[in-house]
């Protein structure tokens, strides 16, 4: 099976087989709920069930990365996750909600390494994320600001079933000589804005 085969299948089976990479835990209750019963929130709460407090959101595609409530906002019909990093409106050079809906899902892509960024170093780093969403499959919209560093690649596109146009892209950031990496696979919603159905580690 060549690459971009097996790329359409994966997109094909979103939800189905480990493809789904973002999951309201809502949704996984029955079968993973002890997953949640000694979580901690960074706020020094605890979760306690459905009746105390809104369930943390979860990442499937390799390590498993919960998010809490507080770290998950919505915009029209785009839910943006913020698990790492610097919390603030808008994305990129776009710095309001309505100038970057287009791309406000990409916050679903997550590295930890992000907590070590400023807010102008993420940014960077989102800001070559919008490129890539035009870039030729292949090419890295690299970005570089004082200590950190990093690029975004379109590692192949493709259509889904349902006929949307669909990315996967490969980030890396590197601070302080810590490199991370992580991909996600991102389809065109009918008004142009993009949705991601799968994001994970290597």
């Amino acid at each position: 099976m060549t690459k971009i085969s097996q790329f359409l299948v994966t997109l094909a089976c979103v939800g189905l087989v480990g493809g789904v990479a973002i999951v309201n835990t809502d949704k996984v209750y029955a079968s993973e709920r002890h997953n949640y019963q000694g979580y901690k929130y960074r706020d020094g709460g605890k979760y306690r069930g459905r009746g105390a407090r809104s369930a943390p959101y979860v990442i499937h595609r390799g390590p498993t990365v919960v998010i809490p409530h507080q770290r998950t906002r919505r915009y029209h019909n785009t839910t943006i996750y913020r698990p790492h990093g610097r919390w603030y409106s808008g994305y990129g050079r776009y710095y309001a909600d309505n100038d970057a809906f287009l791309w406000l899902a990409f916050t679903a892509i997550t590295l930890k390494v992000l907590d070590n960024l400023n807010e102008n170093q993420q940014r960077a780093h989102e800001s070559a994320q919008v490129i890539a969403t035009t870039a030729p499959v292949g090419e890295s919209i690299r970005w570089n600001q004082g200590s950190a560093s990093g690029s975004v690649t379109t590692t192949r596109d493709g259509t889904s079933t349902s006929g949307r146009y669909c990315r996967e892209f490969q980030h890396v950031v590197t601070v302080g000589g810590k490199k991370e990496q992580a991909y996600g696979v991102a389809c065109r919603q009918p008004d142009g804005s993009w949705e991601i159905v799968s994001t994970g580690a290597p």
